[in-house]
């Protein structure tokens, strides 16, 4: 009766084993292989280009006539309302698939966190859903930015205070 415990609990064991080591075949199948170095080539590129685009964009509302400050600002908007038109239109992922991280640069990134989070708790209304989760993601980066600011601006304070900055 111990021999037949024993040879169940042997095959239980390679079942295991054989489970195990299908399961990391199938991870190992799914799981994409990455290019470092063409990850950061495309999103160098890409974040470039888009940063070229918001220049190009200063540099038309300059020769407007608008004073350097305003074009600025005018770029900014621009660049914040194709964000959030792309995320509305659901695009955004198929332009990170290739543009990776570069499509992140500040201003595309943080609109596009801001526009996703309210476009997917809109369903839940205007204040529980747009009103309470709209920062979900953003949120955490207005404070730590903040919070970081206001200690960098009184660590300058103090060396101007004190007559080494």
């Amino acid at each position: 009766m111990n021999d037949n415990n024993h040879t169940f609990t042997g095959t239980s064991e390679k079942m295991k084993q054989a489970k195990k080591k299908a399961y990391n075949a199938y991870v190992k199948q799914v799981t994409p292989s990455h290019n470092c170095f063409l990850n950061t080539l495309n999103a160098f590129l890409s974040g470039g280009l888009i940063c070229l685009f918001g220049q190009w964009l200063i540099n038309v509302f300059e020769n407007k006539g608008h004073p350097h400050e305003i074009a600025v600002s005018y770029e900014t908007l621009v660049l914040i309302f194709i964000s959030i038109l792309l995320t509305g239109f659901n695009l955004v992922t198929p332009i990170v698939k290739v543009a990776g991280a570069g499509y992140l640069v500040p201003i595309t990134g943080f609109a596009n966190s801001v526009a996703a989070c309210a476009i997917e708790y809109k369903k839940e209304g205007q204040v529980f859903g747009v009103g309470s989760k709209i920062f979900t993601i953003a949120g955490p980066v207005i404070i730590y930015g903040m919070v970081s600011s206001a200690f960098f601006g009184l660590i300058y304070y103090v060396l101007l205070m004190t007559g080494l900055g």
